[in-house]
C-alpha cells in the first residue's frame, strides 16, 4: 500500500503494466458494467451544461435516452452515473468505423467545443476510487476477460499502469502528488 496525503494505493497501480488495446477490447468498459459511469457532484452539473454541445455526436436512440433519463442518474450503489441504453453502453457512447466504442464527450472536448475531458473515473479506468471518511482508497481493477488484451499489451511495452494514467492521475491529483507517486515506483524498483 502506498500512502501519498489522504489517498492510499494498491501497490498494483505501481507493480501492474496495462495499455488499452482498442482493437481488441472494442472500447467495452463504455458498453459493460454494473450502471454507468460513476460522476462526481460537479461533474453531473458540468455534463448537464455541456450536453448541448455533445448532442450532435450522439445517435438519436442514445438522445432519446438522454431525453428520457436525464444526463446522469442515481444509483443505489454507485451514487450519480451516465444513463445507460438497457442497462448496457453509456448514452455517451459513440461507435467508430472499426466498431471501437469511444466516448461523445471526449469527441467534444477534442474538437474544442468544451474545455471538460470525459468524467474522472472513465478517465482513470482500469482505477477505481472508493472514497472513506477521512481518506480515498485507490485500487488497480481491471476486468478479467474484457482488459486482459490491455494487460497483455501492458507487459509487452513494459508500462506501468501509473504511467499508462498519467495524465488522468494529474488531473485528479496533481502534478506533485504524481511525482511523488512516480518517485516511490523509482524508489521500489531500485530496490528490487
Amino acid at each position: 500500500m502506498i500512502a501519498i496525503d489522504n489517498v492510499l494505493l494498491s501497490d498494483e497501480i505501481i507493480e501492474e503494466q496495462f495499455v488499452c488495446d482498442l482493437d481488441k477490447c472494442k472500447g467495452g468498459c463504455c458498453v459493460d458494467g454494473d450502471c454507468g459511469a460513476p460522476l462526481t457532484a460537479e461533474e453531473t452539473t458540468i455534463i448537464a451544461d455541456i450536453y448541448p454541445k455533445i448532442k450532435s455526436s450522439l445517435t438519436p436512440e442514445y438522445i432519446a435516452e438522454i431525453e428520457r433519463q436525464g444526463t446522469h442518474t442515481l444509483d443505489n450503489e454507485y451514487g450519480y452515473v451516465t444513463p445507460t441504453v438497457n442497462g448496457g453502453i453509456c448514452v455517451y457512447g459513440i461507435t467508430d468505423e472499426k466498431g471501437i466504442v469511444k466516448c461523445g464527450i471526449e469527441k467534444a472536448w477534442k474538437e474544442g467545443k468544451t474545455d471538460f475531458r470525459k468524467p474522472i473515473s472513465c478517465h482513470l479506468f482500469p482505477i477505481r476510487i472508493i472514497e472513506h471518511p477521512g481518506y480515498e482508497a485507490v485500487n488497480y481493477e481491471p476486468r478479467e476477460t474484457l482488459c486482459k488484451p490491455a494487460c497483455k499489451l501492458g507487459r509487452k511495452l513494459k508500462v506501468p499502469v501509473y504511467v499508462f494514467l498519467k495524465d488522468a492521475l494529474i488531473r485528479k491529483y496533481g502534478d506533485e502528488f504524481y511525482n511523488t507517486l512516480e518517485a516511490v515506483a523509482e524508489r521500489k524498483k531500485m530496490m528490487g
